[in-house]
């Protein structure tokens, strides 16, 4: 690709669990957002189990776990 320099990347991946009492989408964003905080270099996630608490026939707490790859620093 003119003008493109690909990179060869190593990525590390994490595993985290967020948590919402709103919505899956909600608790992806919740892990990520906290991540972010001290992880740098995120680059891509993947769902790999999903979970939620019932409570008197109504879903009350979603729980995703993620598995996120970032890249290494040099």
């Amino acid at each position: 690709m003119p003008g493109t320099e690909m990179q060869d990347h190593v990525y590390k991946i994490l595993e985290l669990v967020g948590s919402s009492e709103k919505t899956i989408d909600d608790a992806i964003q919740n892990a990520i957002t906290r991540a972010s905080k001290t992880i740098r270099g995120m680059k891509w996630f993947e769902v790999v189990q999903t979970r939620g608490h019932i409570e008197n026939g109504s879903v009350r707490h979603y729980q995703v776990t993620l598995r996120v790859g970032f890249t290494l620093e040099e």
